[in-house]
């Protein structure tokens, strides 16, 4: 199975493209995850959606919205509340994990591939196949 993260943007508006997302494609959300971490001195969230993959198919997609809302733990904010409505509508729970900011890795990509081990070792997606 391959994964891989589709980033939609920084959150700002995108989050509200994340959220039609997950309302239009309950079924298919595997797990709901909000990771946080500090980046320039913010406390900031990354928002995203683990989906099962289409039908037979052997990529499974994780769209990510990165960095770009507030830490809702630090700063409440209406953008984590919709998230979190879209989550609990779809009858999922938001996990979170704590983790270095994307601005520590010299490529995205990177900062991306290091979510997908913390993803794997905590078995949210499958192991590398």
């Amino acid at each position: 199975m391959i994964q891989k993260f589709i980033e939609l943007g920084e959150g700002y508006a995108d989050i509200y493209e994340l959220i039609d997302l997950g309302s239009r494609m309950p079924d298919r959300i595997q797990h709901a995850i909000a990771f946080y971490s500090e980046k320039n001195g913010r406390p900031v969230a990354s928002l995203s959606l683990v989906m099962k993959p289409a039908h037979q198919d052997k990529f499974q997609p994780i769209y990510i919205c990165r960095e770009g809302v507030p830490n809702p733990h630090e700063q409440p904010n209406q953008r984590f509340d919709l998230y979190k409505q879209m989550v609990e509508e779809a009858g999922k729970n938001v996990s979170e994990f704590t983790i270095k900011p994307s601005n520590l890795f010299p490529e995205t990509d990177l900062f991306y591939q290091h979510l997908i081990g913390i993803l794997r070792m905590n078995k949210f997606i499958a192991p590398l196949s």
